[in-house]
């Protein structure tokens, strides 16, 4: 209505008193009511257009606004030419001042999280594993309407079904239009008059629920997983939300992590690490054998490709890093020391005094 006269469309003058506009207003009801009126085809819109000029003109401010202004902002001074602000907001920011349609109708649920547990070796190679959670769920019995059997939502009396209140005003800068959730309906649009006796309109009810999720190969301890449309679901039939998962590696005491690599200590006996020999090592899955080279010291470090952590999102696995360490016995018998004993002697190398506990050192008989 913004080119239109209001004062025209209510068939009065612009000094007509506050009285003589509301029986001028009564007269064009009765008229062009669509109960009453059910022969012309434009009478709804006439009705319409009554009823929007009467709640301009019936209010004192928007009155005066209006015969200060005009209903035609563009020729009343509105830089952007012919057409109300609204209408500038609709252009540029796609109805970011009062798309009925963007709250019309059954809000999506909201997010969920849960924390599962895995293994190193499902966190190296992936897995799949069934997660139980307990989240609202589409009522079974009214198939998440929230409506009582043989029954249905009704329109919003107060919002006429559009989910939102809409108000105009003028301005400066001509018709200003704001808009709020409907406190009646929420936003929906409509109203349940029967609810459903299980979740009593709700829609939904709490529930335990069994889900499937693929954990990807090369997953790190804290990572999150995103299911989409796994999470609660909406009221009155809205979408699912999401469900983040997030997953907690369990320490292994085989290995160490750092990044995709694995770190694993292998102990070997002072001999082993002397005159050399082959051990046994675990990896993930199986174990291999490794040659431990004679004079071995304590820290040597043998790398194993591709025994390591799948990369994530790509090809090949990390490495598996064995780090030896060399047991020195702290007891010995009496064979044991003596052998030793001789060992230390032959190689003119000091040792402890046997006898006594002495310190006393001496040099190995030539």
């Amino acid at each position: 209505m913004a080119n239109t006269n209001l004062y025209e469309v209510l068939e009065v003058d612009a000094t007509c008193s506050p009285e003589e506009l509301k029986q001028s207003y009564r007269r064009l009801a009765r008229k062009y009511h669509p109960d009453t009126n059910t022969v012309d085809p434009a009478a709804e819109a006439h009705f319409k257009e009554v009823s929007q000029a009467y709640e301009i003109l019936s209010d004192p401010e928007r009155r005066a606004n209006y015969d200060r202004f005009g209903s035609d902002v563009g020729a009343g001074g509105n830089p952007f030419g012919a057409g109300s602000v609204q209408d500038i907001f609709d252009m540029f920011f796609g109805g970011m001042g009062g798309d009925v349609h963007g709250r019309r109708g059954p809000q999506p649920g909201p997010d969920a999280e849960v924390t599962i547990d895995i293994t190193l070796e499902e966190a190296a190679f992936g897995a799949t594993r069934e997660v139980t959670v307990t989240l609202p769920q589409r009522c079974a019995t009214c198939g998440g309407s929230g409506c009582g059997e043989g029954t249905s939502p009704i329109s919003c009396e107060e919002c006429n079904g559009t989910g939102e209140i809409r108000r105009v005003r003028n301005s400066i800068l001509g018709q200003m239009v704001t808009s709020q959730v409907c406190t009646r309906c929420q936003g929906m649009g409509s109203r349940i008059q029967t609810p459903c006796e299980e979740c009593r309109g709700d829609g939904r009810r709490q529930q335990s629920v069994t889900l499937s999720a693929q954990i990807p190969a090369g997953v790190e301890d804290g990572s999150t997983m995103r299911l989409a449309d796994r999470g609660p679901a909406g009221p009155r039939g809205g979408a699912n939300g999401r469900l983040f998962v997030h997953l907690r590696v369990m320490s292994d005491p085989r290995f160490e992590r750092h990044g995709d690599d694995l770190h694993h200590e292998a102990h070997i006996a002072f001999s082993q690490a002397v005159l050399g020999a082959t051990i046994t090592v675990p990896t993930l899955r199986d174990g291999l054998t490794i040659d431990v080279d004679a004079g071995s010291a304590n820290g040597t470090v043998h790398r194993v490709r591709h025994e390591g952590i799948e990369h994530l999102h790509g090809r090949g696995r990390g490495d598996l890093f064995i780090h030896l360490v060399v047991d020195v016995p702290s007891e010995l018998d009496e064979d044991s020391e003596n052998l030793l004993r001789q060992w230390a002697e032959h190689r003119k190398e000091e040792v402890r005094e046997a006898s006594g506990g002495l310190f006393r050192r001496r040099k190995a008989k030539k």
